[in-house]
Order: structure tokens, then C-alpha cells, then sequence
């Protein structure tokens, strides 16, 4: 089967079902994209905060296709398989003013850089995040017809941000046009789960993707399969620390339990609320724990605590609840389970 290369000199940033394909290859074939980063290049290495505060958001997400997969029809699928995603060294993640789960409490810019060695994405010298690339928009031309704007996902795909679309992992979209019409581009470095300030860590990115045309799939929205034995996160071996927040609005309890989570991260690790949002973004999963019981439910924001050189939580002290929140200790799972021993085996003798 064939290999195509694809450059990323001629990006578009928005879906169109009438957009000319870069390419035409057949099913089975391998595409290699060159994918710039989610601001088209208006944020660089080099760039300051002031950066961000003046972003245009006509050219965000610069995409790279489209692709015509030759015999793909209305009515059929298109699987992807993700092959390999590899990094250019450098990555960035933001807050910007009014974007984001948070946008209404943070009103200034602020770019935080990262350097990328290898499998690490490195926020500061003892917080290393694991190297978990994917695609945060990947999407197929959409049924109707007109420009339609990249930022919200849609049928077709698009910012889907699904952070386990890593390497090994094949997806299934509907085709609604022929030659179905492939983009992809966003690519991210890492990111938690809900990329809770709209950034996860943005990257340029070599993205080799293998298409196959699947004749009847005929799917409403696209569907993955993750690749057997692999952990859905590398960060999973650490353990986790995690802030919870329950109300009937899942929207609300999400800001909460990441509001909990700044307020964590700011106090234990000593970074200002800009720097642990943009964590947050970056290594921190939301997770819908509990959607049945209502009135309420509960939404948990879980922090891998692998990511830390020395990963910190909290000390209750039933003697002092002055003290509770201040007190932190390295979490010691060994001594935990020492203890715990000794407090059984007083129990025994009385």
C-alpha cells in the first residue's frame, strides 16, 4: 500500500464539504500529515503572555487535508488507524481570557511553555507529565453544506480532544460525502480528560494515520477502539488525588470540583491559580462519578499524582483542624501499611 505526504503549508481552519482534496489515496493507503500548532504559528516558543491575550481566532486550528479516500461513499464508515504522533520539542498550554471551564474567573492572559524530551513533557523541574500525544481534531467533511467553524465538535468529528486517540488506536467515522474528505490537526502533547482550560499541551506535530474504507458501516458519530493491554493512561501507576463537587448542574459541579483542584494546587505545590489551571488543562481527568441519584450528582477531578517528584496531600489531624489543610506529607504507601498493622494488632491485645 501506498505512503502520501501532506505538509502544513496549506492549512484550512474551518469544515467545508466543498474543500478540494490535497491528496487522493486508496483504502488501505498511509498518510503522513505535518500538523502546525492550535494557533497557526501566533504563538511560538519565544512568545510572551501578551501573546495569547491577542489571539484571532479565525485561524485557529489550522488543519491539515483534506484527504479523498477513493470508494468511500455516503452510508460507509471510515476507519483511521493512528500509527505514530511525534513531537518537535516544544509544547504550550494557556489561559485565556474568557475561554476554558473557568474563562469568567481568570480576565488575564497567561502562556506557560514546556519543553519535550523524548516521553516527557516537563511544566517545571519536579513536575514531569507523561508524553501521550493524540489529534485533537480529526473529522471527516460534514453532511451539510457552507463553512462551519472548527472549535465546537460536530457529527463529523472535529475538536473531539479525546485524549486516548493515542498511537494504536483505530476510529471509526460516518462518511457523508464521497471520498468522505479527512483533516486532521490540534495535535496535543498530553491532556486531562475535559482539557478544562481549552488548552491541552498544543504541539506541531508528524502525525501517520492508515485509512481504510469499512463498505455499510453507515455509524451516527464516530466510535474507537483503544489497542489490548495498554493502560488508558501512562500516570495511572502513581495513584491519584482527587477533589469532588455535587449539585444538579453537571456543568457546574465540573467548574467546582476544578476550582477545589486550584485551590490544591496553588496551596501544596506553590504555583499562582494561572499556572495550576493550566495543569489542570494539561494532567487532570474529570470524571461524571455519579449521574443517578437526584437531585444531585457528583463530578471528581482526579490529579495523577505520578507526575510529581514528590507528590503531596493533605494531613487530617483530629487533635488540630486548624492544621488539617496546612500539614502535608510525601504519600508513603509502605508506611501507610505499617501502621495500619500496628493499629490492628493493638486492637488484637486489648
Amino acid at each position: 500500500m501506498a505512503v502520501h505526504h501532506l505538509d502544513d503549508k496549506q492549512p484550512h481552519a474551518f469544515w467545508d464539504n466543498s474543500h478540494l482534496p490535497r491528496v487522493r489515496i486508496q483504502s488501505g493507503d498511509t498518510v503522513v500529515f505535518e500538523t502546525l500548532e492550535a494557533s497557526a504559528n501566533q504563538v511560538t516558543p519565544q512568545s510572551s503572555h501578551e501573546a495569547v491575550a491577542h489571539l484571532d481566532f479565525g485561524v485557529i486550528h489550522p488543519l491539515t487535508g483534506p484527504v479523498y479516500v477513493e470508494g468511500a461513499e455516503p452510508g460507509d464508515g471510515l476507519g483511521v488507524e493512528v500509527i505514530s504522533i511525534k513531537h518537535k520539542g516544544w509544547g504550550l498550554n494557556a489561559v485565556i481570557p474568557g475561554f476554558g471551564l473557568l474563562g469568567e474567573d481568570f480576565p488575564n492572559a497567561y502562556l506557560h511553555h514546556y519543553k519535550l524530551t523524548g516521553s516527557r513533557c516537563i511544566f517545571r523541574d519536579d513536575i514531569v507529565i507523561p508524553y501521550e500525544p493524540f489529534c485533537g481534531v480529526m473529522g471527516v467533511a460534514p453532511k451539510e453544506p457552507g463553512r462551519l467553524n472548527t472549535i465546537p465538535p460536530r457529527m463529523n468529528g472535529g475538536n473531539i480532544d479525546i485524549r486516548h486517540l493515542t498511537p494504536g488506536t483505530r476510529v471509526l467515522f460516518p462518511v457523508w460525502v464521497p471520498g468522505a474528505l479527512f483533516s486532521c490537526g490540534d495535535c496535543h502533547s498530553a491532556q486531562g480528560d475535559g482539557e478544562v482550560n481549552g488548552t491541552g499541551i498544543e504541539t506541531p506535530m508528524t502525525v501517520t494515520l492508515r485509512f481504510h474504507v469499512m463498505k455499510g458501516a453507515n455509524v451516527p458519530e464516530l466510535r474507537f477502539i483503544t489497542p489490548a493491554g495498554k493502560k488508558l493512561t501512562v500516570a495511572d501507576e502513581g495513584g491519584y488525588f482527587a477533589t469532588t463537587a455535587h449539585g444538579p448542574d453537571l456543568f457546574k459541579c465540573a467548574q467546582q470540583s476544578v476550582r477545589y483542584m486550584i485551590d490544591h494546587l496553588s496551596a501544596v505545590y506553590n504555583m499562582t491559580r494561572e499556572q495550576a489551571f493550566c495543569l489542570c488543562g494539561a494532567a487532570v481527568d474529570l470524571k461524571i462519578s455519579e449521574i443517578v441519584d437526584a437531585p444531585n450528582w457528583i463530578v471528581s477531578a482526579y490529579l495523577p499524582l505520578s507526575i510529581f517528584k514528590q507528590a503531596k496531600v493533605p494531613v487530617a489531624r483530629a487533635r488540630s483542624s486548624a492544621s488539617a489543610g496546612k500539614r502535608v506529607a510525601k504519600l508513603k504507601p509502605k508506611a501507610k501499611a505499617k501502621t495500619a498493622k500496628r493499629a490492628a494488632g493493638k486492637k488484637t491485645k486489648r
